[in-house]
Parts: C-alpha cells; structure tokens; sequence
C-alpha cells in the first residue's frame, strides 16, 4: 500500500495529502464508498454537515477496524450554523453522526459575504479547538480579504483553506494570501469534473506515463504542493485515483498544465455565493 505524503500544517499537525471525498456521495451510499476508500488505503476522509452524510461515513470508518490515530477526518460547518453557540451544537451533532470524539480537522463551509456572521463562527471554532472536539481548524472558500479579516480577529491562523482548484480554475490570487498566512491549500472538484482530461497537456502527459488524465491532474496537485480529496462512486476509479505514486510528472508537464487556467468554475463564487 503506498504511504501517502503529509502536509505540515501552521499549527503543528501533520494531514495527509491526498484524501477522499463525498460531496454528492449520497448517504445510502457513503458507507460503501467509504469503506472502498479505506480498504485502497485512502486514510484521510473529507465529508461536511450539509452533505447529510456524514452517518454513512462513521458506520464506514466504524466498520473498518482501523485504529483512530491512523484516520484524518474533516467536516465543516454549515453557514445556517454559523455563531459560537451554534457551531457548538453543530460539532456535537457532526460527532454524533460520524460516531467520533473530535474530528481531525473542522471548517467554516462558505464566508456568505452578505453578512459577517463568518467571523463569529471562526470564534466558534477557536472554542471548538480550545475543547479538544477539533485538532485543527480551517476555512474553505475564503477570498483573500476574507482571511485577513478572520486572521485580525481571532487568535489563531486558519490551518487550511479548502477551495476550488483544477487545472481549468488555478485562483493563485488565493493561493497566493495562504502563503502569506501560512494557510495549506486544499483543492476541492480537483479534476474539474473531468473539464481538461482532452486538453494536450494533460492528455500527452497521460500517454507518456502510461496513465488516466485523472491520475496526471492528481499528480501535478500534489506536486504543486496541495491537498486534495477526489471523489468517485466507482470502485475502479477509487483505486485508480490512488495509484499516483509510480510517476512523477517532469517540470515541462507541470509547466504546460499550469498555462490550462481559464477562470472555468465549476461552483460558486465566493465573493457573491451566499448559501442559507
């Protein structure tokens, strides 16, 4: 089984590169798909409130037999849950479903801008962490005056930032103020829905390694340093998008891969998505 690489992370912690993801996965699925991730080796599982499936994925990682210490949990909290004493409620409710006592890595789901609510769910989290129910805690989908804001007003420096990332959609602007802050870049949709698999960089870099575009875009994330989870619903595509640790792709592949940003999103915009 391949030893996946981990992430330092600005507080200490270490997370795993590549994990597994269940947005869509629906929840009489999760436990199956789950426990598919698992048995590849996939040790690092992101899921979040608003999927409803978070129940699936703790009978997944339940039935598993595989020692706490060695699985990377993520969830998210939910914009209608947004407040200190909301996100409290929320991470008991989350812990509950997923049968935890803490989850490895706890976020704020969107900023939804129209508000600042954001900024007293990010307290929220703060105690969440202070309790022990979070080792770290993050943000996803944070514009860069979003984590400044977060950053001057609690005590601690978000530990991730998970946003939209794939070849077609690259926003170094973001990337670019999670360096600043130390925050690790986390992609989510990272194959882009499958947007650039015939593109000529990814689609000669396939041929020339001998494998899928999905395995070459999961490279090149890796390689550029990010944490990503794919998702798949397929047996063969959960093992396949694992099996990425037999090449490397040559600074002119990641080059080439690089020029394919074309500002193509796939979700919402943060500076305007504003979920209830």
């Amino acid at each position: 089984m391949a030893t996946v690489p981990t992430i330092s992370l600005n507080d200490g912690t270490e997370i795993p590169q590549l994990g597994f993801g269940v947005w869509q996965v629906p929840a009489d699925e999760a436990e199956r798909v789950v426990s598919k991730a698992l048995e590849v080796g996939y040790r690092h599982i992101d899921t979040a409130a608003i999927y409803g499936n978070e129940e699936g994925v703790g009978r997944a990682i339940a039935n598993s037999g595989i020692p706490r210490d060695e699985l990377y949990i993520t969830t998210k909290l939910w914009v209608a849950d947004f407040g200190r004493a909301e996100a409290k409620r929320a991470m008991e409710t989350s812990l509950a479903k997923l049968g935890l006592d803490y989850v490895n890595l706890y976020l704020t789901h969107w900023p939804a801008p129209a508000t600042t609510r954001y900024l007293d769910a990010w307290l929220g989290l703060e105690d969440l962490a202070d309790a022990g129910l979070a080792r770290s805690i993050g943000v996803s989908n944070h514009l860069p005056e979003h984590l400044d804001r977060v950053v001057a007003q609690g005590e601690r420096v978000p530990a991730v930032n998970q946003i939209e990332v794939h070849p077609a959609l690259q926003q170094r602007n973001i990337t670019e103020a999670n360096a600043r802050h130390g925050i690790a870049t986390q992609a989510w949709t990272p194959l882009g829905r499958g947007g650039t698999f015939e593109d000529a960089p990814v689609a000669d870099a396939a041929e020339a390694h001998g494998v899928s575009p999905a395995q070459v875009i999961i490279r090149w994330h890796l390689q550029r340093g990010r944490i990503l989870f794919p998702k798949s619903v397929t047996d063969s595509r959960i093992a396949s998008n694992f099996d990425v640790f037999g090449f490397e792709l040559t600074t002119d592949e990641l080059t080439a891969i690089d020029g394919l940003d074309r500002g193509e999103r796939t979700g919402g915009d943060p500076a305007t998505f504003n979920p209830e």
